[in-house]
């Protein structure tokens, strides 16, 4: 089991209070406990989202599609801290301003590893910065692409399950935040 199996996450109710805490790996066991969690999307001065590919290695839904990064903070951590800690650790990208544009809760077993994504997700945008280029850690990210969100909606309908679960509900949260934009 890796080290990051053994972190701590902070176990929510339904509204987002903090109830406790347990390890990655316990929050992800069948039937999966509630817990706080982060997903991130960097756009370019196109309004392209970066989508990384979910490397090999990954416990859940690995080689799947999804928003640029995501993770888990520790608890009592603020989310905008773990990730811009995780966008550091992920992709070499760092002191990306995010802003949280919304919270998607949602439950996913994932067939493929038996383990269980349920989470009180908060949505995150941030702007990569001109003359950045993000290095992925291939133990985290097998590749990255970007793409507008429109065509990115096309595709998760033509081929849903190439596409993490949770990523058709955090695009729609960051579409709801770009409405009268």
């Amino acid at each position: 089991m890796s080290t990051r199996e053994q972190h701590l996450v902070e176990l929510v109710d339904a509204d987002g209070r903090a109830v406790g805490s347990a390890t990655v790996a316990d929050a992800h066991q069948e039937p999966g406990r509630l817990h706080r969690a982060f997903s991130v999307f960097l756009r370019n001065a196109e309004g392209e989202v970066l989508l990384q590919q979910r490397a090999a290695v990954k416990t859940r839904f690995p080689l799947r599609w999804g928003n640029t990064c995501c993770g888990h903070p520790e608890p009592g951590e603020t989310v905008t801290t773990a990730a811009g800690r995780r966008l550091q650790e992920e992709l070499s990208v760092r002191g990306v301003e995010l802003t949280e544009v919304g919270v998607y809760a949602y439950r996913a077993a994932d067939p493929a590893t038996g383990r269980v994504e349920h989470e009180y997700d908060h949505v995150l945008l941030g702007s990569l910065p001109d003359g950045v280029a993000p290095e992925p850690d291939p133990t985290e990210v097998a590749t990255l692409r970007w793409v507008s969100p429109s065509a990115l909606r096309a595709e998760i309908s033509a081929a849903p399950e190439k596409y993490a679960p949770w990523l058709p509900g955090v695009l729609e949260v960051l579409a709801e935040r770009s409405v009268g934009r």
